[in-house]
C-alpha cells in the first residue's frame, strides 16, 4: 500500500494557489496593482487561515502590493468562496511578500561577479 506522503493541507493550499493565482492576476489587472504572482500557499491545520507568498517582478514594488492586496482580501476571499472551490469554509487570507527569488538573483549576481574575477583575462597569461 502507497504512503499517504501528501497531507491533506498540501493538496488544499496546491488547489487554493491556483485559484488565488487566478484572482490576484484579476485584481492585479482590475485595481491597478503592481504585477504580482502566487508562489505558494500554506496552510494551517484546522484549515482557518491561508497565508499566500507573492513575488513581485520588480522587488521594490512587492511590499505595496502586498499592502494592496491585504487591504483587498476580504473580496479576494469572497472570490473564492464561490469559485467552485468545494470547501464547507474559506479561509481567512493573509499575503506576504516572498523575498527567495530576489535572494536568489542576488546569490546568483555575487556568484557571476566570483568567477568573472577568478578568469584569466586575455592580457594574462595562464600559469
Amino acid at each position: 500500500m502507497p504512503s499517504r506522503d501528501f497531507k491533506r493541507t498540501d493538496r488544499i493550499g496546491a488547489e487554493l494557489r491556483r485559484e488565488i493565482g487566478l484572482l490576484v492576476h484579476a485584481a492585479v489587472r482590475d485595481h491597478g496593482l503592481p504585477s504580482v504572482s502566487v508562489s505558494d500557499v500554506e496552510i494551517t491545520r484546522d484549515l482557518d487561515w491561508a497565508t499566500v507568498w507573492v513575488t513581485a517582478l520588480m522587488p521594490d514594488q512587492g511590499p505595496p502590493a502586498v499592502k494592496a492586496l491585504n487591504r483587498i482580501g476580504h473580496e479576494i476571499r469572497h472570490s473564492l468562496a464561490h469559485s467552485g472551490m468545494r470547501m464547507r469554509r474559506v479561509p481567512e487570507l493573509k499575503f506576504k511578500y516572498d523575498d527567495s527569488v530576489d535572494k536568489g538573483e542576488r546569490i546568483d549576481s555575487l556568484l557571476r561577479e566570483q568567477a568573472r574575477d577568478l578568469l584569466p583575462r586575455d592580457g594574462d597569461k595562464p600559469e
